[in-house]
């Protein structure tokens, strides 16, 4: 069923043909799948398939390297975001393996030498490949783990040499190729890392290379189990110079993290809208459209969709016109907001469907256990701080917020 939002946003015939396009792979395709992936936690390697088929795997790729020109700096960042929300709709973990692979992308584009870009824009065009960023190595042990994660990144001739494990190893088994977010000064990656920016390096690694090992027995969450988030092992694993993505502490130094913060909101807003859709057909099969109470719940989810397509459409007028200074911290006020929005929504449409929605294997059961885990991503409590420090004129990061 489809929404009923006035939604003050006006879409070309290009981009409304592409977001058919999306959406009638996601209803059609991915949504069916969804729950054999979530049960199986094996990575949708089918829906990415019909993405490349489609001609819709390389979204942010510049056009004059066969790609749709999409992204924060290209001028069109909400045809992308829309994009993510339609997939999201399907499955939370499609949602979150496609903004690895696209991120990706967006990093390559805005940091990467032209041969780079040559010799990796044209493997995701012309021959499907599967991007992601790995950047997960937690220096605290939670209270059930035996496993210490960490990378050293020692330079060698000729390249650098990685050893070690990542954890939260999004798309591990499905990715081609993965840009790791290591440091030289010892474990901690990018987001856990307290040593000097200018240690940070962007390596992209061949995921075939056989020094590579996955080991499955750790991931088994309560949500996003499609994502495939395993932990990756390192066997002193050899990245050539040529794979060194920008210059060192770049990532961190031009706060690139901050243009694909409010990407998740776009994922969650897909959430609150399947969410509701559901809810509605729902409510409507079983004659209860009378019940004031259930009234109230989908009147506010209604209300709450569409505050997200007016914040994600704010945020991204900032992107499209160059408004970058203000568009990182309204990135942080989007997903934030969002956050809330959505587990508001789902929270009703429970509330409005009961327990039998709850039901294996219901859509509105999946969707509340991704975006309970999903949220956790970032610790909201630190990025609502973080805003409040923008605005008290404290010193702050906007790119990364404690998990």
């Amino acid at each position: 069923m489809e929404t009923n939002f006035v939604i003050p946003i006006e879409l070309s015939s290009t981009q409304q043909n592409l977001m058919k396009a999306v959406r009638d792979l996601a209803r059609l395709n991915f949504a069916p799948r969804a729950h054999a992936y979530d049960h199986a936690a094996v990575f949708p390697a089918e829906d990415f398939t019909d993405l490349f088929r489609a001609g819709l795997l390389a979204p942010v790729v510049p056009s004059e390297y066969g790609g749709l020109g999409l992204g924060p700096y290209r001028g069109d960042v909400l045809t992308l975001w829309l994009m993510t929300k339609e997939i999201a709709k399907a499955d939370l973990s499609l949602a979150r393996c496609w903004e690895g692979h696209t991120n990706s992308l967006v990093l390559i584009d805005g940091m990467g030498t032209h041969e780079q870009k040559e010799r990796w824009f044209s493997g995701v065009v012309r021959r499907g490949e599967i991007w992601v960023a790995w950047s997960g190595e937690p220096q605290a042990r939670a209270s059930s783990e035996r496993l210490q994660f960490g990378t050293t990144t020692t330079k060698v001739e000729g390249g650098y040499i990685v050893d070690g494990s990542k954890a939260f190893a999004t798309s591990a088994g499905g990715a081609h190729w993965a840009i790791l977010l290591v440091s030289t000064a010892g474990p901690g990656g990018a987001r856990h890392s307290t040593d000097a920016v200018a240690s940070q390096l962007l390596l992209a690694c061949d995921l075939s290379d056989p020094s590579l090992s996955i080991d499955l027995s750790w991931w088994d969450p309560i949500g996003m189990r499609a994502t495939a988030s395993h932990v990756v092992r390192f066997n002193r694993t050899f990245i050539p110079d040529a794979n060194l993505i920008g210059r060192p502490g770049q990532y961190l130094l031009d706060g690139w993290q901050t243009c694909f913060i409010p990407h998740y909101a776009a994922t969650f807003l897909g959430a609150a809208e399947a969410a509701y859709e559901f809810a509605i057909e729902y409510v409507t099969s079983q004659s209860k459209e009378a019940d004031p109470y259930i009234q109230q719940h989908i009147a506010q989810s209604a209300i709450n969709v569409e505050a997200g397509y007016l914040w994600l459409y704010h945020v991204a007028r900032m992107w499209e016109t160059g408004r970058h200074a203000e568009a990182q911290m309204a990135g942080s006020r989007v997903r934030h907001t969002m956050e809330h929005l959505a587990e508001e929504v789902v929270k009703r449409c429970i509330r409005a469907c009961g327990a039998r929605s709850l039901n294996r294997p219901s859509p509105l059961e999946r969707i509340y256990r991704d975006l309970s885990f999903y949220v956790r991503h970032d610790n909201d409590d630190h990025l609502l701080a973080t805003i409040g420090k923008s605005l008290l004129g404290q010193q702050n990061d906007p790119s990364f917020h404690k998990p």
